[in-house]
């Protein structure tokens, strides 16, 4: 019996959730410290446009080739090996940093190759899941990956606004290398039987290969939906979504909150309650899925759709919320809505993609909503520099709505199709 075998799903699955939660925590640390340090320094719509195209571009681009990768090489080392580029990149950016090089250019070169790594990173993890999983656990582990992240996306916004209120920018950089080191240990210990990736000569190229994945994934109109709609709810609403940062210093400016266990009040306090309720959501959406959903819900077209019902919903009514505390509600509950959707789209796609495909179509995933929201960017970005900020979230939130009608429709004419 081989090693392999010795290792139960069970055991392969935690040592590959865990890994990638250690990395992210450290990640998401340092991005939060990153983006609210250029946010607070300008206070500019140009300046967070450019820093969402560094930090979602190139993931996009780079996708479309991290997901042929993912279905022609190993990997377990598509996900180390990333980790391990950006840690250096990281700890480049710490000792320019602490010799006083803060130029702008240097933040966005940064955010460029840590946006490429993900592009490499994404499409491997998600293909490696199905490696290891049964199917019939699929939505669950999904689930409970998505809670852990967000769980993550919890702390991590806490730990970003408590260090960078203590400690200089350079040192909090340094979190982000640490943990990269242990979940690289992590994801290393797991022993998968490789399918044979390895490039022959005979070979398609990876363009050739790349057409082949979007001819596949446009032959099949649920996949081929999915697609677009992520793209195009990426586009209006997650962009929006990017100015959270200037609605919160423009908006409420000046309000404290008293939640009793904390007080809101500084600029940084206010930016991090912004991005743990979101994550707090994610965490109770998440838990239900992988729990009470997992059993009673099968139809994930029609879960993610009621997804995009509630994004564009609450993305209207954080425009409109007068107060604080009612932003923060409504936050919580877009998070909720969030989970109901991404867990559901991956097992979709997982389920109902060939092996040998899946790292292209989860490429292609990537790719579309890596392009949607930047693109949203240049055009809502500036616009946060000449208009109300809320009058772009309630625009974003209302041209969401149609997407999840859209899914609806789909869903019904293969159901009929099935029968």
């Amino acid at each position: 019996m081989t090693t392999t075998h010795l290792q139960s799903w069970r055991t392969r699955v935690a040592l590959l959730l865990a890994g990638q939660t250690l990395s992210l925590i450290g990640s998401s640390v340092v991005q939060y410290a990153i983006v609210w340090h250029l946010a607070m320094r300008t206070d500019s719509g140009a300046v967070m446009t450019v820093t969402t195209l560094c930090a979602a571009l190139p993931q996009a681009i780079v996708s479309l080739f991290g997901g042929v990768w993912a279905d022609r090489w190993n990997r377990k080392a598509l996900i180390m090996l990333p980790d391990a580029l950006i840690a250096l990149a990281t700890v480049a950016l710490a000792l320019s940093i602490a010799n006083g090089g803060e130029a702008l250019a240097l933040f966005f070169v940064i955010l460029l190759i840590r946006s490429a790594g993900g592009g490499v990173q994404t499409p491997a993890v998600q293909s490696l899941i199905p490696d290891i999983t049964p199917e019939e656990k699929l939505l669950r582990v999904n689930s409970i990956n998505g809670t852990i992240q967000s769980v993550n996306m919890i702390a991590a916004p806490a730990i970003a606004a408590v260090l960078i209120n203590i400690m200089p920018l350079w040192a909090i950089l340094y979190v982000d290398v640490t943990t990269a080191v242990i979940g690289i240990a992590f994801v290393a210990l797991i022993r998968v039987q490789s399918a044979a990736r390895t490039r022959s000569n005979e070979a398609p190229s990876v363009l050739t290969e790349m057409r082949a994945g979007l001819r596949y994934a446009w032959r099949y109109p649920r996949i081929r939906s999915v697609l677009i709609s992520y793209a195009l709810v990426c586009f209006v609403n997650i962009a929006p979504m990017n100015l959270t940062l200037l609605l919160m210093n423009r908006g409420f400016q000046g309000q404290t909150l008293d939640l009793r266990f904390t007080v809101l009040e500084t600029a940084a306090d206010k930016l991090a309650a912004n991005e743990m309720a979101w994550s707090v959501g994610m965490v109770v959406g998440g838990a239900l899925l992988a729990t009470v959903g997992a059993k009673l819900f099968h139809d994930n077209m029609a879960l993610l759709a009621a997804a995009f019902f509630g994004m564009g919903i609450g993305t209207v009514a954080l425009g409109l919320a007068p107060t604080l505390l009612l932003y923060l509600f409504v936050d919580f509950l877009i998070g909720v809505s969030t989970a109901i959707g991404t867990s559901p789209t991956y097992t979709l796609l997982q389920q109902e993609t060939e092996s040998d495909m899946q790292g292209r179509v989860f490429g292609l995933l990537t790719t579309f909503s890596g392009f949607g929201t930047p693109l949203g960017m240049l055009v809502f970005g500036p616009l946060a520099d000449v208009v109300d900020v809320r009058v772009i979230f309630v625009v974003g939130g209302v041209l969401t709505i149609p997407f999840g009608v859209w899914l609806l429709r789909v869903d019904k004419r293969w159901a009929r199709k099935v029968r």
